[in-house]
């Protein structure tokens, strides 16, 4: 097979979470050790970092990945879903893996396939870990996919977890209540290793208690060890001062990355930061500052309250949850714009009333769709709106729908794409 042929079998005769939903999701790791096993347990060969949590892992992964990369570390970086290319999901020091490692993984682990029928998901964990071992790096970053407990990525003994945050998401296979979601997430947690916890409640901070204290893990509370005394949003950066709880030293930063919600996610990088440093890794604080400034350079981080351009404004953000979308709407006051045109594709397995319950309703909408089977009909969408009190066209392709958005806009508005990772990767930029 080529490149192209090779993707069309991992995308179609495997399992994929993104096209099926909950069919794809192993409840279990039994795939995943098998496959590693069969490749020598490739995962033993590098250290990491793992990261879960509802919100914001993406984002918190690619920060850590731009920060050890310019203190001058081999680093991959493992992400999903990807917007535009599979090997987005496998990078080593911002670069995407070869299309041939892809090509030979696959030819190499077809008789695994056959004998176990692993999701798309477990093959692409095992791959990434195998191609991190290939290319000799100093850590990995590795996101999960889903939960945390029973995510494929969960067989890695890492330097640190991080956990962002909890809230409802995928209730359907992790459980209908905060604590049930929150002990999915603390599954990543292991014996004496730090962990990380970037927000949490009275429920989710009594859990996590709890795991690290059964494991003998470290816990680290990100707010109680920063924050932030001072912010200001331009377009496409938020300069931040972060202060430190206990010596009341004010450090600035500067992230290009604009949305607000990265502030939180930052307490959480900089705690990581100083566990590392514990751990003798060689970062200061002008590394951090230069890494922060240049994350999209660095690891090409898309669809992050993302501006593609300013007048009118034009603004890509994967957000597709409850405590997504509360993101957006706050960053939305942040910006003030005229008015608000808002391009909008979900999937029928999220919570859609609730979102749409949380979206402005003075808004133009154009109710939309992208092209995989897992997503909500546009006119569907639009009916559910509807009741909600939000008006709107529907559309059946998510660049026609862009397009009359634009059309109307004026130069003081807000052109807003959101609701699907995968409406967000079908724009065309």
């Amino acid at each position: 097979m080529d490149y192209k042929e090779t993707l069309d079998f991992l995308f179609r005769a495997l399992p994929m979470f993104s096209r099926v939903g909950e069919s794809a999701y192993k409840k279990d790791l039994t795939n995943t050790i098998r496959l590693c096993e069969s490749i020598g347990n490739p995962q033993q060969h590098f250290k990491t970092i793992h990261i879960a949590g509802t919100n914001g892992k993406g984002s918190t992964s690619h920060m850590l990945a731009a920060i050890l990369q310019t203190a001058g570390y081999k680093t991959g970086l493992y992400t999903s879903p990807h917007l535009k290319d599979f090997r987005e999901r496998i990078k080593v020091n911002g670069t995407v893996c070869d299309e041939a490692f892809v090509i030979d993984f696959t030819e190499r682990i077809h008789p695994m396939i056959k004998e176990i029928e692993p999701s798309f998901f477990e093959i692409t964990v095992a791959m990434a870990f195998e191609y991190f071992a290939l290319q000799k790096v100093d850590i990995a970053i590795i996101e999960t996919g889903l939960g945390g407990r029973l995510d494929s990525t969960n067989i890695i003994h890492p330097e640190i977890s991080i956990i962002t945050n909890i809230g409802f998401d995928h209730m359907n296979l992790l459980g209908n209540t905060i604590e049930a979601i929150a002990i999915e997430k603390a599954g990543i947690i292991k014996e004496n290793t730090p962990v990380v916890i970037g927000e949490y409640t009275a429920i989710t901070k009594s859990v996590f208690e709890n795991r690290s204290k059964q494991l003998s893990a470290p816990i680290h509370w990100a707010s109680e060890n920063y924050w932030v005394s001072d912010f200001h949003i331009t377009a496409h950066q938020i300069a931040v001062t972060v202060a430190n709880h206990k010596t009341d030293e004010r450090i600035p930063y500067q992230l290009d990355l604009p949305g607000f919600y990265q502030t939180k996610n930052l307490l959480s990088v900089l705690t990581a930061v100083d566990l590392l440093k514990q751990q003798q890794w060689k970062i200061n604080t002008a590394i951090v500052q230069k890494a922060l400034l240049h994350v999209k350079k660095i690891n090409g981080l898309h669809g992050r309250w993302e501006v593609l351009q300013e007048h009118p404004m034009l603004v890509l953000d994967v957000g597709h949850n409850e405590d997504g979308i509360k993101q957006i709407t706050e960053q939305i006051e942040l910006v003030s714009p005229s008015e608000i045109h808002i391009v909008i594709g979900m999937v029928k397995d999220k919570e859609i009333e609730k979102v749409l319950d949380l979206l402005p309703k003075k808004a133009h909408y154009y109710f939309t769709k992208a092209t995989i089977p897992r997503a909500l009909n546009e006119t569907l969408l639009m009916e559910q709106a509807l009741k909600k009190g939000l008006h709107g066209q529907a559309f059946p392709e998510i660049n026609m729908a862009l397009h009359h958005a634009m059309q109307r806009a004026k130069e003081d508005d807000l052109v807003l794409v959101c609701g699907s990772v995968f409406v967000v990767g079908e724009v065309k930029f």
